[in-house]
This record gives C-alpha cells, structure tokens and sequence, in this order.
C-alpha cells in the first residue's frame, strides 16, 4: 500500500479550505498530491490510500471537485470523532430543530433566520450548495457557529463570548463533544466521559483510550492518534509525505521506522528558509521533485552527493486541440506573477511596438493572483509605460471598459483595445484559457510548471527566457533571453500558420514524454527501489 500525506492546509492551520461560495478562491486547491492521486486513480497501478490529517468535514466535496471522489482514504480526525460514515447526506438547513415563527430572508449571497424581529442565525453554503456553517446569534451578538459535515451532521462547534472564539470542540456523529480546543493557549482537553477514538483498519474496528485527558496543542493528539494507526499497517508500505513545514516535524518522529518518498513542490515549499528540514531530506528513502530545475535546487541546498531523488512532474500531458484557429484575433499571453519591475516594463513597450504590425494581435497579462484590485493594477502599470514610450494609453483600458470592449476591433472605434488581463486562480479556468491563447510568452526566471505543461497540451508555441525540457528552441518555440528580440519570434509564429503548425506537431511529440503511461512508470520504478531497500 501506497498512503498519500497531503498538505491540504488552511493558512498552516489543521483544517481545510473549505470556503464560502460567493467569495473568489484566492488560492489554488491543486498540488502535487493532487495530480499523484490522480494518476493512481485512473491507471490503477498500485494500491493506494490517502492519509489525512487535517479536519475536514468536506472532504468528499474536495474530492468530487479534484475528480477523485471514490479514491480511498483514512482520515485522523474522524478517528478522533469515531466517525464511521463514509457516504455524503442530502441535508437541508430544514432538517435542523428551528423555534417556532422563525422567518427566512433570502439575501444574494446567505440566508438569515430571523426571530420576533432579531437576527438569530446566519446560513453559510459552501460551492456545491452544501450547508457548511450557521452563526447563532443573540441580541445581535455572535453566540456560537456550528460547522456541518458533508455527511449530514455537526461536526465542531465554536463557542464565543463577546464575540471572540473561547473553544472549539470536535463532536462525533450524535453531537457528543470528543476534544475541546481552547483559542487563549491553544491547549486541548479531551471528553473524560467519552475518552476513546476509533482505528479502522481493513473492515476491523478497534477502540482506544487517550493516553491523557490534557494535550498541549492539537498536533499531539494528531500524533497520538496517527502513531496508533500507525502501528496497523504492514512493514512494506510505503508513505508519500507532501514536504509542508506544518507536518515535517511530526512526521519524522512518527514514520522513522517507515519507508519514505518526499514529494517536493517547489509552488509550496521554500527550501531556502527550512534548513532544519534537511534531515528528513537526507533520510527519506527516495525524493520526487516536480521540476528538474527544483531537484537541482535541493542537491544544491544539501550540498551533497543524492542517488535517492528524481523528478516526476505532477502534470501530466493530454493532447487537447485549442480553439485560437478559430478566433478572429490572436491572443499573446504573457505571464507576469513574479516579473521584476523593469522586465515588466520592457515587456509591455517590445509587445506595443509590436501591435501596429498586426491589427489582429492582442496581448493578455496572465496572473494567478487573486486580489480583487490586480487586473486594474497591471493595466494602470501597462498604461503608464506605453504612455512614457509615447504609445496609446487607451490600448490598456480599465478593467470594466475592457469587458465591453473586447474583441472590439471595429473601425468605428478610435481607440481598440489591445491588453487585456487574464487572472486565473484554478487549474480549470487556466486551461480554458490557455486553449484561446494562439502563443505564450513567458520572459520569467521562474515560470510556472503547469502553464509549461498545459501550453504543451495544447500545442501552442512557447517563447521563454529560461531552458525547459518542454521547449526545444527552434521547435516550438524559442528560448530568448533579450526582450528586444521577442517580436522577431512572435512574427515568426503569428504571421502564417506554417511556423505555428509545426510547432504544434512538435509540441505533441514532446508531449508523449509526459503521459499518464510515462508517469506512472516512473513512479513504479521508484516504488520498487524503495520496496527492495
């Protein structure tokens, strides 16, 4: 047996992400566990389990939501609460026991209970409309908030008083308090009447005793708990642990014994500022990196000799025909996130000196960041530059003219609008976009993996300032380290379809050293070099 150890963390907090489906996700749910699981998942190569560690009442919608809800899994804190469901409910907030003439005010984005004209509670809904939370209420204070589990049932309830969080307590499935986390030192007390959590392992139940009644935080009980687990599974699995710096430490006390692969995802982890980690690194049985370049990185940071460690990235490749063919104008994306300040503006002025040869060429600013404000920022920072150039201001509107002019290249126009912004959170909206998009021009020092991965997908043509193995220069794409020179390669792919065909073709036979197929290989080998140590 394989287990997967996520990091599926809120703000390095024991807990998921779940949030509120009006606000906009200001952060990606995908990771290289993720993808791994993925991959295990389809192709059935080798047994595996999710190990979970975090509370996670949702987690069959996460699942749903990452395209893996029947992956098999092992969860801490349902262990905790002895919770033996496995199956999500249909549950409707009219379930709940609400007084008599209770009023419902249905608002754009919650629902409020009202009672004999006062606020009493306030319904939150998760993306799937699930029920997550209900704030209760007196005289117009927050009183107590009850977190809902996706499988029908109060799973914790917070307690305030004058509206500051006093403690947290983690109920099982009938409503009976488990542990109680205190918010003023973090300290956690477990229920001396109801003192036990369950281990589930191959269709056995076995009930056990705290070792305490008094904890001082809450990743001693995690650590408590999973070692219990732990002492269940068989000598030849192995473990996947996601390198997080809030489980790293736990996790080398309580797999010592066990065999080990690192997952390193250079997006979550920064290995310039954990030397203590270094130890696990040194370690582990076998190290998986996501990119070559952060493989590197990590025997650089070791400053030794690694046999143990390769690179797997997460992101597999899918022939997936774009539709930029059948677009009237040709989209140029052009990534910005991390781009210093006078490469940014270099950037925009080579791209606007390019614009007036190709009355059909656009210009999409691609960001992952999820302030509200950034689209507008990065189109004032682009207007002030064209304007020092002595360009068109007006070819980088404000963010609400750009929505009705896009596309406008009408003659009627003085002024048609060639930048746009493009601000992609989730892997889902990326791809769409990257599908409209007819080349990339990515002038980073560290581009992102899955904007190289999907581009690949796609086929489109990459002109990059940074070596890749999945851009051979001259093939489809170009490496170029001199932004003055970047127009003579867009020319090259925007002024016919010959060029950008053939990039296209090349993309594809690239693309083959990144299938499922090949991936999973990969990690067989390294399954079997880690089982026969």
């Amino acid at each position: 047996m394989l287990y997967f150890i996520p990091a599926w963390y809120q703000q390095n907090n024991w807990c998921e992400n779940e949030q509120y489906w009006y606000r906009g996700r200001m952060h990606t749910e995908f990771d290289d566990t993720v993808k791994h699981i993925q991959l295990f998942q389809r192709s059935k190569a080798y047994p595996f389990k999710i190990m979970l560690l975090s509370f996670a009442p949702n987690f069959r919608h996460f699942l749903h939501r990452q395209s893996v809800f029947h992956a098999p899994y092992w969860s801490c804190f349902d262990a905790i609460q002895e919770i033996k469901r496995k199956k999500m409910t249909m549950f409707s907030y009219h379930n709940l026991n609400w007084p008599e003439n209770i009023e419902f005010i249905y608002t754009q984005f919650i629902l409020l209970a009202i009672l004999h004209g006062k606020k009493y509670a306030r319904l939150e809904f998760g993306e799937d409309g699930n029920l997550i939370q209900v704030d209760m209420y007196k005289n117009d204070k927050l009183q107590r908030r009850n977190i809902y589990d996706d499988r029908g049932f109060v799973s914790s309830t917070i307690l305030y008083e004058d509206e500051k969080p006093v403690h947290q307590d983690y109920l099982n499935d009938k409503g009976v308090w488990k542990i109680r986390f205190f918010f003023s030192d973090g300290h956690v007390e477990v229920n001396p009447k109801n003192n036990t959590f369950l281990i589930e392992y191959q269709n056995e139940d076995n009930i056990m005793e705290f070792s305490k009644l008094s904890y001082e935080n809450i990743e001693h009980v995690i650590s408590e708990v999973l070692a219990a687990y732990l002492r269940y599974v068989e000598k030849s699995d192995l473990f996947c642990v996601a390198m997080h710096e809030l489980h790293l430490d736990m996790l080398k006390r309580e797999l010592k014994d066990k065999k080990i692969i690192l997952s390193y995802y250079g997006e979550r982890f920064d290995i310039k500022h954990r030397m203590d980690d270094l130890s696990m690194i040194a370690t582990a049985d076998y190290i998986i990196a996501d990119s070559i370049d952060n493989l590197n990185r990590l025997k650089k940071r070791t400053n030794r000799v690694m046999k143990n460690i390769t690179d797997i990235t997460p992101f597999d490749t899918r022939v997936d025909f774009g539709i930029s063919q059948q677009l009237n104008v040709q989209k140029i994306l052009v990534p910005v996130d991390g781009m210093a300040e006078d490469r940014f503006k270099q950037l925009v002025v080579t791209l606007g000196e390019y614009l007036p040869t190709n009355e059909n060429a656009s210009v999409h600013l691609f960001t992952r960041m999820a302030n509200f404000d950034r689209k507008n920022e990065l189109l004032a920072k682009t207007r002030k530059y064209l304007g020092q150039a002595g360009m068109e201001t007006g070819w980088a509107l404000e963010q609400d003219d750009t929505k009705k002019a896009e596309n406008v290249l009408d003659a009627s126009e003085n002024i048609p609008v060639k930048f746009f912004v493009e601000q992609c959170v989730d892997e889902l909206s990326v791809s769409k976009c990257i599908r409209e998009q007819r080349l990339i021009v990515d002038m980073r020092k560290n581009p992102e993996l899955y904007l190289r991965i999907t581009g690949l997908s796609v086929g489109i043509p990459q002109i990059i300032a940074r070596e890749t193995p999945f851009v051979e220069d001259g093939k489809n794409g170009f490496l170029i380290k001199d932004i003055e020179k970047v127009n003579g390669a867009i020319s090259f792919y925007l002024d016919g379809l010959t060029n950008w065909n053939e990039a296209m073709i090349y993309s594809y036979e690239i693309g083959k050293k990144y299938t499922t197929n090949v991936l999973i290989d990969k990690w067989k080998e390294v399954i079997d070099i880690v089982r026969c140590d």
